[in-house]
């Protein structure tokens, strides 16, 4: 179960991330969607583990006298994970956005000019007890090539934590930092 954070481990958090940020720089489409893929095959072979956990979740959750809308988004069943799955394939198949430019244009001194998309570098998001947005917030930010710093409801700490492992081993497997996605623990 996890724990809250403290500052000094939301320092060293916050270091890992943008230690991590400067090799994403220069990563290709094609190790970014191997890291896409190894997590999601992760997060496949690990469904039984993230359903134990999302069963602690809604446990903690029903104690709670929480709203049933709340509680339901929080729930994580085999279709919900495969769900998931799915939507890290999808974002394997969008166009890498990284160095796209679009706009040109000449300046009123003659330089020709355009917008390149480029890395953010670190993207911080916080947002409720709905699982699944662990894996598509972590995923988009891959994608972009750029590192995430997550901080779900505590409702879904279990479950979380779990998805981040995933995450992460499927980084490691692509050989890159798993600190592209790290999570704030906040457990109530």
């Amino acid at each position: 179960m996890s724990t809250k954070t403290s500052i000094s481990e939301l320092d060293q958090i916050c270091e890992k991330a943008q230690a991590a940020k400067v090799e994403l720089r220069s990563i290709t489409k094609s190790k970014k969607n191997d890291a896409l893929k190894f997590s999601a095959d992760f997060l496949h072979k690990n469904k039984r583990k993230l359903m134990e956990a999302n069963s602690l979740d809604m446990d903690l959750a029903n104690k709670k006298d929480l709203q049933e809308s709340f509680v339901d988004r929080l729930e994580l069943n085999e279709k919900r994970i495969d769900s998931m799955i799915s939507g890290l394939d999808k974002i394997i198949n969008l166009d890498d956005p990284i160095g796209k430019t679009d706009r040109p244009h000449r300046s009123p001194s003659g330089f020709e000019v355009s917008k390149m998309r480029v890395p953010l570098g670190v993207i911080g998001i916080i947002y409720e007890s709905r699982p699944n947005v662990t894996a598509d917030a972590s995923a988009l930010c891959i994608k972009s090539g750029n590192a995430s710093i997550l901080r779900g409801g505590s409702e879904a700490s279990n479950s979380n934590s779990v998805i981040e492992e995933c995450m992460q081993q499927g980084l490691e497997k692509a050989s890159l930092p798993k600190q592209t996605v790290l999570l704030i623990k906040n457990q109530d």
